[in-house]
């Protein structure tokens, strides 16, 4: 395995991908932004579609887009979620929901039915955390192309 095959290394190369762009620092920074909002929605399985679909219908850059989609991938996406559904419980004032679940009893068919009560802490912390990691990625972005085309 090369440094290349290495998930940290492509997270780099997308960033310089970024930074390397020749348009303006609030475009990037916006198609990013809406790219991570998107990655961090729970419309798993739409997420690609979704970015270019939003990407074309407001002329953001679909490349940089895409990139802020893929801020959730098969590594990261449990960890968001888990936090997500954690930061909606919070938010709404839920709590002893997982204690609820007979874990024991789980399956493929019942999967559903044992996490329902999560699903609606689930929406509201996606969307909570999106649109903090959405905030937090524009300025992030902004700010990096702005200080490189000031040196």
């Amino acid at each position: 395995m090369s440094r290349k095959d290495i998930p940290i290394f492509k997270i780099r190369e997308r960033f310089r991908i970024i930074l390397s762009l020749r348009e303006k620092p609030h475009h990037i920074a916006a198609s990013f932004s809406v790219g991570v909002f998107i990655g961090m929605s729970p419309l798993l399985g739409l997420h690609t579609v979704l970015g270019l679909i939003v990407s074309s219908v407001f002329r953001l850059n679909r490349v940089v887009t895409i990139i802020g989609v893929y801020i959730t991938n098969p590594w990261t996406i449990i960890p968001i979620y888990t936090f997500s559904t954690w930061a909606g419980m919070k938010l709404l004032g839920v709590s002893g929901i997982v204690t609820n679940i007979q874990w024991e009893y789980i399956s493929i068919a019942n999967v559903v039915l044992q996490l329902k009560e999560l699903l609606i802490p689930f929406i509201v912390g996606t969307f909570f955390i999106g649109t903090i990691s959405c905030i937090l990625g524009y300025l992030a972005i902004y700010f990096l192309l702005r200080k490189k085309q000031d040196a």
